[in-house]
């Protein structure tokens, strides 16, 4: 039992001034030797972990806030609350804060907070003054009561003390009970007296007065007070606003009694902050900062009580799903589960996790792909309220929902396709819901927010998924609206130049748009599966056909498509572009734009100069060769000429590439001349061998390398003697009659004729034995190989 009323969760405030639940753990007090004093210890349920140490010191001001809420500031700007599940829990560790600093039980607040202006002061102020003195609740005093509570708005100290006064003598309840009497005398100025009084009691900021003042009995004349603002020449109708136009709809009946004031006072209290209070000024901010915690924390609890409740959600959707429910009563069971949807957002992460997990368990998702395919408007638009809800907090939820669909299933009843098509159906024509569902479908197939999931396929899955099922439902209705016309099938696959249906009605470009700044992604996200989806499709022929259209800003989005392929620098998009003659549209689009110096113009430009500064030697080759006739005249920017001079470059290095290894015999006789004289004053038969060794390996690598890159054979006639090719490395030996090198001829290497250029005669070569000996010839003798 005491781990239940002990039970707690910790939250601290951040610098938006809102709550950030740190965990929920059980709370004791006990003496703690580091700290030397008794402390607030809490410690996680789940795993024992210390959440909170937190010494009670005498001077911290603890605030008990509606029975179940303690709040204190342990340092500048850091604020800590425990929320208690049980009443009894929070009452026995006030007791015991209290005990600590030797206050009394019975109060709500433990200190008078000191500000750092005010020290100086404080001993100025009487020591027997504990409490504000009040004036007698009276209709003659109302002006003294509302300057009283004006004036001690600046000072914290008398906050608090005015604070403890009204609080003690039950001052809220005779103030309202004053407002009925004003109200029923026509006493403009005592109500108007009575707006100043509410409104500075409101700015006290203090939990333990918005009990009484939100209370059922009291709310209502508080709303009435702040009716009769002076500024104003007739009063504000907002208590007929909340009981009359406001209704309360129990689309299932609440049957808990505590679950339906917190509601109905919820509503209330965010309709005083939001409607009736004007917008704080820079030095009021801090003053209403309680009253966003009140309402905060009450959110928390309906959400909580609500999800709990597993009978009231489970009848929820059971009726949202059927199809015997009335138009009417589907419409408030959508928009009672969006604003339940909008309640959990004042969750923390971990417990929207569980909200939604919950949602999910109970059919949600199958519920809105139910409810979106409805013809009614309303009930379509929160529908989708709902599904960016659960979209932005769990892409991978949805994911995994819509791939678990049954396979047998028609693609058009698919979540993803009605999304889909909820996009193009639009009938707003700014197409606001169509952006919205857009940028959802982009959430879902972006792989970035795949990365993180547990399951490592997640990525492939989907996206195979998504192209065999969704893809051309998304691509429909470009591809209907770039047909082409019945003469395209008789003209050449490379040619553009079709008759398509462009799009001049403003929406339907509008849509286009919006499809392919969806695809432009795809491109930049997904890189196989679009790649052969573009391929099989022709879908950039069919893109580009909206170059045509009167709507600039269609044509652009037409050619950020292209630019985005062009950007990957991906060779198989380049020979599909080349291939299909896909410039020409472009190109036809910048000509026809003539002189104009517009976005288009610049996009265009753009386009080409990325392809020049990138070298992209292909499409360089592919738009000289065949458009630079058309662009040569334009002149005022240097790209056209830069792509020109690249191609020319790249021309000149290939045509030198293919010369190097194609010089005529007569340059290659010279250069054996020159050789040959080199080694003419070498008269030492040992030096001759070494040199001749030498010179051959580099004469022999010089022609491997003319081998392969020459034609076979060669130029000039051959005189009956073959040349064998020699190893690398030829093998020297010495004879005792002359020197000669052996030679074995490589069985795989084909024997290549060469003419025998004319010898260099040496004296001591003159001998008529050398015509006996072909086979052993002198390597000096040896005729070169040429090419």
């Amino acid at each position: 039992m005491s781990d239940t009323r002990r039970r707690v969760k910790v939250y601290t405030l951040n610098e938006e001034r809102q709550w950030d639940d740190r965990g929920t753990g059980h709370v004791s007090s006990s003496f703690v030797e580091r700290l030397k004093g008794i402390s607030l210890l809490v410690r996680a349920e789940s795993d024992g972990s210390l959440l909170l140490e937190s010494k009670i010191s005498p001077n911290t001001a603890y605030q008990k806030q509606q029975d179940t809420l303690i709040v204190w500031s342990e340092a500048d700007n850091y604020d800590l609350a425990l929320s208690f599940q049980e009443k009894a829990g929070c009452d026995e560790i006030w007791e015991k804060i209290c005990q600590v600093q030797g206050k009394d039980p019975t109060l709500d607040i433990t200190q008078d907070p000191i500000d750092e202006s005010e020290e100086d002061h404080f001993e100025e102020i009487p020591e027997t003054t504990h409490l504000v003195e009040l004036p007698p609740c009276e209709l003659s005093r109302l002006e003294e009561i509302a300057d009283l509570v004006t004036s001690v708005l600046s000072s914290p100290i008398r906050r608090e003390k005015l604070a403890l006064a009204l609080m003690s003598e039950g001052y809220i309840k005779k103030l309202l009970g004053l407002f009925r009497v004003c109200e029923d005398l026509d006493n403009r100025e005592g109500l108007h007296h009575l707006y100043e009084i509410v409104r500075g009691v409101l700015f006290l900021n203090k939990a333990a007065l918005f009990e009484v003042m939100f209370s059922d009995d009291c709310i209502m004349d508080v709303v009435g007070c702040l009716e009769y603002d002076p500024a104003l020449v007739q009063p504000k109708r907002h208590r007929e606003f909340l009981t009359k136009t406001a209704k309360f709809k129990e689309v299932i009946p609440i049957t808990d009694s505590e679950l339906r004031q917190k509601i109905h006072q919820t509503y209330r209290v965010q309709y005083i902050q939001d409607i009736i209070l004007p917008t704080p000024s820079v030095f009021e901010e801090n003053f209403l900062s309680t009253l966003t915690s009140f309402i905060f924390f009450n959110k928390v609890e309906i959400v909580s009580m609500l999800q709990e409740d597993e009978k009231f959600l489970t009848e929820v959707f059971a009726q949202l799903t059927d199809e015997a429910t009335e138009d009417s009563k589907r419409r408030e069971l959508v928009n009672f589960v969006k604003e339940f949807c909008a309640f959990s957002q004042t969750l923390q992460p971990q417990n929207r996790d569980a909200f939604y997990k919950t949602l999910a368990n109970l059919g949600i998702l199958p519920a809105l792909e139910i409810v979106m395919g409805m013809d009614d408007l309303q009930v379509r638009a929160a529908a989708i309220d709902i599904f960016s809800y659960l979209v932005e907090f769990s892409p991978s939820m949805v994911r995994e929902f819509v791939m678990q669909e049954p396979q047998q299933t028609e693609d058009d009843v698919l979540l993803i396709n009605v999304v889909i098509k909820q996009m193009i159906c639009d009938s707003d024509p700014e197409l606001g819901g169509a952006v919205q569902l857009m940028g959802l479908l982009r959430t879902l197939i972006d792989p970035e927010n795949m990365l993180a999931s547990t399951n490592k396929t997640e990525k492939t899955e989907f996206l195979s998924f998504f192209y065999k099922y969704c893809m051309h439902v998304l691509t429909a209705p470009l591809l209907a609206n770039t047909a082409h016309d019945k003469n395209s099938k008789d003209q050449p696959e490379s040619s553009a130049k079709i008759n398509p249906v462009c799009p001049d009605n403003f929406q339907t470009a509008q849509l286009l748009a919006l499809i392919l700044e969806l695809l432009t992604f795809c491109v930049e996200h997904h890189t196989y599966h679009i790649k052969t989806y573009i391929m099989n499709k022709d879908l950039l022929r069919r893109v580009l056909v909206l170059m045509n259209s009167k709507h600039t800003f269609l044509a652009l989005c037409a050619l950020r498509f292209m630019r985005r392929i062009i950007g990957l620098k991906d060779e198989y998009y380049n020979r599909y572009i080349i291939k299909g003659n896909l410039f020409e549209p472009v190109i036809n689009a910048l000509l026809d734009n003539g002189t104009r110096y517009n976005l288009l113009n610049s996009a265009i430009i753009e386009l080409f100069e990325f392809i020049k500064v990138e070298d992209i030697k292909s499409l360089i080759a592919h738009i000289v060769d065949n458009f630079y006739t058309a662009l040569e005249s334009i002149e005022y920017v240097q790209t056209f000429k830069g792509l020109k001079g690249r191609y020319e470059q790249e021309k000149d290095r290939q045509s030198q590439k293919l010369n190097r290894y194609r010089r005529d015999a007569r340059s290659l006789d010279e250069e054996e001349e020159l050789w040959f004289n080199d080694d003419e004053d070498d008269e030492d038969g040992e030096a001759v061998e070494r040199r001749m060794e030498d010179d051959f390996s580099d004469s022999y690598e010089k022609f491997m390398e003319a081998k392969k890159g020459a034609a076979n054979g060669a130029n000039g006639a051959n005189n009956g003697k073959s040349a064998t090719i020699p190893p690398a490395s030829p093998t020297v030996a010495p004879n005792s009659s002359s020197s000669t090198v052996k030679t074995v001829a490589l069985p795989a290497t084909p024997v290549v004729k060469t003419a025998l250029v004319g010898l260099v005669d040496y004296p001591d070569d003159e001998d008529e034995e050398e015509e006996d000996e072909e086979e052993d010839q002198s390597p000096r003798k040896r005729p070169r190989l040429s090419s």
